[in-house]
């Protein structure tokens, strides 16, 4: 297993932040790589990826979800297999620091290669980036969930 953790301030309140996070359809339009995600219930998430021209599709389970706080998944079945944590850290009533972990296990030699140069790392503070410009130019939220898991 490999492990990824990136953090970034964004400047809204805790809770827009972690409101847009649990909008999880709004994925595609600030994370390169993923196509499609379907929020099929509360806790169950289908997810369609394409990197470096490999598409895969599997399903993630939200195993916590405590608002403002976290949202903790696992992935089920399928080959792709990861886990990960994302944490919400107020630092001023309009400053919030987004802490990701995620372990995952890359899958064949160019995966292997491409996590050992440091691929997943880039992806995900690249990520975390356009997450940061996605919601400081809406300075809203575009929906929420705030239910408990």
């Amino acid at each position: 297993m490999s492990q990824v953790e990136q953090s970034i301030e964004v400047d809204v309140p805790v809770r827009t932040a972690y409101n847009q996070w649990t909008q999880f359809e709004s994925f595609p339009e600030f994370m390169d790589g993923v196509e499609r995600i379907e929020q099929r219930t509360d806790t169950l998430t289908h997810w369609v990826t394409k990197v470096g021209g490999v598409e895969r599709e599997f399903d993630a389970e939200i195993t916590e979800q405590i608002p403002d706080e976290r949202v903790a998944w696992t992935t089920v079945g399928g080959e792709a297999k990861q886990a990960g944590v994302v944490t919400f850290h107020r630092l001023q009533d309009t400053t919030t620091k987004v802490m990701l972990q995620m372990d995952f296990d890359p899958d064949g030699l160019a995966e292997s290669v491409g996590d050992k140069l440091g691929f997943v790392k880039r992806q995900v503070d690249g990520d975390l980036k356009r997450f940061k410009e996605f919601i400081e130019q809406r300075g809203l939220e575009t929906g929420a969930w705030r239910g408990e898991v």
